[in-house]
């Protein structure tokens, strides 16, 4: 290479590397002037809150311990025809009577957690993470309060199963847990030896999620089942500084998720023919979005990656943002539930607007709802805090 092709070249990096950082540090801005009073008010609200693990609630139809999360499955009802027996399926109706403290308690904890954080975050007051440890030390240290590292009970079925690997999603909302771990770990108040045990925790999990059986089956899930394991697993593994299961991670994002889930146009057909199309490709484009953001490093940019075919996150966020910024043109079905509590600030446009300087996603994002207050639609939107991720 001649010296004049080197400098060009050089310039030529020096110059994207001020586009991308220039724009990354104008959408952080944005975020934090959208949000600092939100997570703040948050804050304030969780300053307030007391630990409350798992253990505080239990159902008789547990097949585990005070200390093992147990839910059920959400489409799973009584059978008219006999009421004590075995549950049936009515796809995308939630059945309001089902046991979900667990996965409450633990929607809880992460809320708490993301809002303390980002509040640490914009002030560096030692407050917000003196609570934070405090929560953190009930769910994972704590003999009495703790939970156990694993989901065998999670969306167990009466008079079927006592758990299933699809259950495992459920584990999505600790991502803004370990996240907010690892941006406290500098706080004054973080003690090396919790880390120590805070990690082991997540670890084990990661071996569980990566070992079981139930695992496994989710893993192989090609919809939004198998991109949240990935998700989770991608988190818990930058947490505890697998490399190994980060780079497994972005084998299967390139590999399996884009080619196996995306169609050509940028739309998720297996998430169309569900009973909630709209609220499962949100969900599912929120999940791939956060994978990109978590994996995505100097050595590796999934923003950019491509299949053969073109497909990429990019088209999938340009797929979907028509139907966002406009609802009424989607083309679709309806959603048979929560059709008119989508969309919400989907952390695809923000993140979006960082990686492709699309500032139109950053203005959809501004005016949607940030705080929503369905249980449904805050579970399918387990992040929700952004500033912790930046």
């Amino acid at each position: 290479m001649s010296r004049f092709s080197f400098i060009l070249l050089f310039l030529i990096v020096c110059i994207q590397s001020e586009f991308v950082f220039g724009q990354s540090i104008y959408v952080k801005k944005q975020a934090i002037l959208v949000l600092r009073n939100l997570d703040l008010k948050e804050a304030d609200w969780a300053m307030d809150q007391q630990p409350i693990t798992i253990t505080s609630f239990r159902s008789p139809r547990s097949a585990g311990d005070k200390h093992d999360f147990f839910s059920e499955g959400d489409y799973w009802w009584p059978d008219p025809q006999n009421p004590e027996g075995p549950y049936v399926q009515r796809d995308g109706m939630t059945n309001p009577d089902n046991f979900v403290d667990h996965r409450k308690m633990m929607i809880r904890f992460s809320r708490i957690m993301g809002a303390l954080t980002s509040a640490y975050l914009l002030t560096k007051d030692e407050k917000y993470s003196s609570q934070a440890f405090a929560h953190a030390r009930a769910w994972f240290i704590d003999t009495t309060t703790h939970m156990n590292p694993h989901m065998l009970y999670a969306q167990a079925i009466k008079g079927r199963f006592t758990g299933r690997g699809i259950g495992i999603i459920d584990m999505i909302q600790f991502i803004e847990v370990s996240q907010s771990l690892l941006k406290l770990e500098q706080a004054k108040g973080a003690n090396k030896q919790e880390y120590l045990a805070y990690r082991k925790w997540f670890e084990d999990f990661l071996q569980w999620v990566t070992t079981h059986p139930y695992g496994l089956d989710e893993k192989k899930a090609l919809n939004n089942h198998g991109t949240c394991w990935t998700l989770q697993v991608s988190a818990f593994a930058k947490f505890t500084n697998n490399k190994a299961l980060l780079d497994t991670c972005r084998i299967r994002y390139k590999y399996i998720h884009l080619p196996d889930q995306m169609a050509a146009d940028g739309s998720f057909p297996k998430e169309l023919a569900r009973t909630k199309p709209y609220g499962y490709s949100l969900f599912n484009l929120d999940a791939m979005t956060m994978i990109c953001q978590i994996l995505t490093d100097k050595k590796e940019n999934l923003w950019q990656y491509q299949t053969s075919d073109q497909r990429s996150i990019k088209k999938g966020i340009s797929f979907l943002y028509p139907y966002v910024s406009n609802k009424q043109q989607w083309p679709f079905n309806k959603d048979v539930m929560y059709w008119d509590e989508w969309p919400v600030a989907h952390p695809f446009l923000l993140f979006g607007a960082k990686a492709f300087k699309e500032n139109k996603y950053i203005d959809c994002w501004k005016r949607l709802e940030h705080e929503p207050v369905t249980e449904e639609i805050i579970r399918n939107l387990p992040v929700r805090h952004p500033l912790i991720w930046f």
